[in-house]
């Protein structure tokens, strides 16, 4: 039986990226059909906002989703896209796995971290205003219920996957109340969970220790802020956008999206990488139980790079096209 995973191609190259993605995941034997939903400018020149309903109608009905980057225009009157998504949603947790993936090069021999991230409140809860004309002011919002959410959803992970170690990461000694409550409900979550080493670490600290010594991180937990910046620092050390996947997770929702931003200057459908968002594919169909075809296409990718065959972005000259027909053939 197939399963319905809505598709959101997102702006710029995406939705070419988009087709070849899903041309491959179809090639590999797994058993998805695409619900392909228009999101971004279109969808604001067709419908009058960036997220239509009936893209939001077709994530809560297949309750899964792979997303590509939604851009809006500077200074639109809307809130940013995966921002809404993931308030609508409430998709509490994003989720960072990071690990060195053969033929991408890295400076580090060995990386295995797990960034795990509160996805709905800190500084990104979105409630700031001017004083006077020349004055902002931002309110950081952290909640009990919120932090024991995710920090209950680290443990958990850690235990399903078989991961030793969490370090909380906050700024308590400076955000007393708001960080020191992170901080807190993760050191009365640990005590449920006897076999996970617990530590916390100031988070400037920890960004100096992952540059200088990654071997000593397992799992990451934090706040929305740091989750991000610190998602963006690991990703950068196991070689880039290529090697990693995130995902948004809520009580029955889960969204798999590309990790790339926006960059005009450089969307050149010819020199397009597929890799950030079939690396989100491959966690995708792993979760849905298609671990057969995830792995079919994981290898194959590795022996493309290890053949030398790589998108522009890792130093090759194969095409979008060229590098997914050849992912193709080594799955046949």
């Amino acid at each position: 039986m197939s399963k319905t995973v809505t598709i959101i191609p997102g702006d710029w190259i995406g939705p070419e990226i988009a087709k070849e993605v899903t041309r491959v995941v179809d090639e590999s034997g797994a058993k998805i059909e695409w619900d392909w939903q228009e999101s971004g400018e279109k969808a604001i020149k067709a419908h009058g906002t960036p997220l239509p309903q009936e893209l939001m109608d077709s994530v809560e009905r297949n309750k899964i989703a792979l997303k590509g980057l939604i851009d809006i225009p500077l200074g639109a009157p809307y809130e940013p896209p995966t921002v809404a998504l993931r308030k609508s949603f409430d998709l509490y947790a994003n989720l960072r796995p990071c690990k060195l993936f053969p033929g991408i090069e890295s400076r580090y021999d060995e990386i295995d971290i797990v960034v795990v991230r509160e996805n709905t409140q800190g500084e990104y809860s979105g409630i700031e205003h001017n004083v006077s004309p020349d004055i902002v002011e931002m309110m950081k919002v952290v909640t009990e219920n919120a932090s024991r959410r995710i920090s209950k959803f680290a443990f958990e992970y850690a235990v399903e996957n078989d991961r030793k170690k969490i370090i909380t990461a906050h700024k308590a000694n400076i955000m007393k109340l708001s960080d020191g409550l992170f901080m807190d409900i993760a050191i009365e979550t640990a005590k449920e969970y006897p076999g996970i080493e617990h530590s916390t670490m100031i988070i400037d600290a920890c960004c100096m220790n992952l540059v200088m010594n990654p071997n000593r991180f397992d799992v990451l937990l934090m706040g929305n802020l740091y989750g991000d910046i610190v998602s963006d620092l690991v990703t950068g050390m196991v070689g880039g956008i290529s090697a990693v996947y995130g995902v948004n997770i809520g009580k029955e929702i889960r969204v798999f999206e590309v990790m790339y931003g926006k960059a005009p200057e450089k969307a050149n459908v010819s020199d397009a990488s597929p890799l950030p968002l079939l690396m989100s594919a491959i966690a995708l169909l792993n979760y849905l139980g298609e671990s057969d075809a995830a792995e079919s296409i994981r290898s194959s990718i590795s022996l493309n790079l290890n053949d030398g065959i790589k998108p522009a972005n890792l130093g090759g000259n194969a095409s979008l096209v060229d590098f997914t027909n050849s992912i193709i053939e080594k799955l046949h």
